[in-house]
């Protein structure tokens, strides 16, 4: 089933439901205006926000609609799916397990089972948690569990499946190594995995409706799940519209997603992780939160903002304000930042939303120098660049980076990092800005054909098709395995 819903309809849902679920400690008015933009912005029906400061639940929000077709407005006691954010809770339990000298995380996985592959022999517990394994994935193209979700047909087919790589040699998303790591929870803990979470987590924290489940599942205050994402021949591509989503995890893959929570009862599990009510150790938690090295000392992650992985945790590895932020789904994640003692949940019911791309920006309404106008995020040469160009005018941001190169001779800007710029602004939907970013980067890196894809998709975005369309046939002719502009190429001409 497809809904379409007009920016207008939109707009009123949000006006009538921006505060109907809200319970808040010291509401920010500006935080609620930036939320109700964001979702305005990417078309997100139903959110929660939840902030911790200090050990404390600052503020606890819930916004818009969690079912479009029921008019169901979104509360605190809403649960949504959080999805591959399990993958934390896996984590937390591993480190409960190995407490118990029940096991060690460096331990290989042939010590806990028998019936797997030569070369999966060698593979680590914490290779697994960190998706550095190598394995192969027990999920097709279109991430349907593999064997029609029949658990002992998954596993016979995952097995006969080629090593996607050297075990520690990269990171590389993966769902088998997290069933392997429940069939080791289950084994060691003499409990099925769900259980031993549910007791030693859920319960220990009093997440009073947190449970294990999915479409097929009777849920109470569940919300809906929508997306604007479509997988088509294995490709994942956004046609901007929204649909139903409807998702089967069986019972033996939740390990890898299949938690639904509240914003407000994952406020409880993190206040309880910090305060070591869930670990004996506090050298548990910094083992919990540190990105596992590759076996060359370099590290992998998804991409980069989340550029690193610990044990059940994507990480975002950087100078300031470094993260451990699980994310789910395209559409919920949470952001802890160990140096400020300060800690973003956003949970959404849209697959799309990608919250972690603007969680930073709710944290910079508590720490200053993380705001995006001021440069957060940006390489020292590009807040050199960025703070030029502000005080000179976007429009000549050529002229800017010119005098900034006459007073330093050695500055430079790559393309990577003018690029992400651009999308930066993309993000804040700053597009006349970003535009002449990536107009910029054109200029300045003329024979790339990514620069010249990034300069048709801004384009695009503005409505001008004719210029798109042309950034597109030059970032084709310098790169004809761009299957991106060919495709933009046959839909438009």
């Amino acid at each position: 089933m497809k809904i379409l819903i007009t920016s207008v309809f939109f707009s009123l849902l949000l006006n009538a439901s921006l505060f109907s679920g809200q319970a808040a400690r010291n509401t920010s008015d500006s935080i609620d205006i930036f939320i109700k933009s964001k979702m305005e912005q990417l078309r997100i029906p139903g959110l929660q926000l939840g902030i911790i400061r200090n050990g404390k639940l600052e503020k606890i929000t819930s916004y818009g609609f969690a079912n479009i077709e029921h008019h169901a407005v979104t509360q605190n006691q809403t649960v949504f799916s959080i999805n591959s954010m399990t993958k934390a809770f896996v984590g937390v339990a591993i480190l409960q397990l190995q407490e118990q000298g029940k096991l060690k995380t460096d331990d290989p996985i042939s010590k806990y089972l028998n019936d797997i592959p030569e070369k999966w022999k060698t593979i680590t517990i914490k290779q697994l948690l960190s998706n550095t394994s190598g394995l192969p994935n027990n999920i097709d193209e279109k991430e349907q569990v593999l064997g029609d979700g029949t658990e002992e047909k998954n596993w016979e087919m995952v097995r006969k499946l080629p090593m996607e790589s050297i075990p520690g040699s990269r990171f590389s998303y993966n769902q088998t190594g997290y069933y392997i790591l429940g069939t080791i929870i289950t084994q060691l803990s003499g409990k099925h995995f769900t259980k031993f979470i549910e007791e030693n987590q859920f319960k220990r924290c009093q997440m009073l409706i947190t449970q294990f489940g999915d479409s097929n599942d009777i849920i109470e205050n569940s919300a809906g799940a929508y997306s604007t994402i479509i997988n088509k021949d294995g490709k994942w591509i956004n046609d901007r519209n929204l649909h139903n989503v409807f998702v089967n995890f069986p019972i033996f893959f939740r390990t890898a997603t299949g938690i639904l929570s509240s914003a407000e009862d994952i406020s409880k599990w993190l206040i309880a992780l910090q305060d070591g009510k869930l670990f004996q150790s506090e050298k548990s938690l910094k083992e919990l939160f540190t990105t596992v090295k590759l076996n060359d000392g370099s590290i992998g992650g998804f991409n980069k903002l989340t550029n690193g992985y610990a044990l059940g945790w994507p990480t975002v590895v950087r100078s300031e304000h470094p993260a451990a932020a699980p994310v789910g789904g395209m559409r919920s994640a949470l952001f802890v930042y160990p140096e400020d003692r300060l800690s973003v949940i956003v949970l959404t019911n849209l697959q799309g939303a990608n919250p972690e791309w603007f969680i930073d920006e709710i944290a910079g309404y508590y720490i200053p120098d993380m705001k995006i106008e001021n440069g957060f995020g940006l390489s020292p040469n590009m807040k050199l660049l960025y703070h030029q160009t502000t005080q000179d005018g976007f429009q000549n941001i050529e002229k800017a980076y010119q005098k900034i190169k006459k007073k330093q001779k050695n500055f430079t800007a790559s393309e990577d990092e003018i690029n992400a710029w651009g999308y930066q602004f993309m993000g804040r939907n700053l597009k006349d800005k970003a535009l002449q970013i990536f107009k910029f980067n054109t200029i300045l890196f003329p024979n790339s054909s990514n620069v010249y894809d990034s300069y048709g998709e801004i384009l695009d975005v503005l409505g001008h098709k004719k210029e798109a369309i042309v950034s597109y046939k030059k970032s084709l002719l310098l790169n004809p395995a761009n299957t991106n502009a060919a495709n933009y190429l046959k839909d438009n001409e």
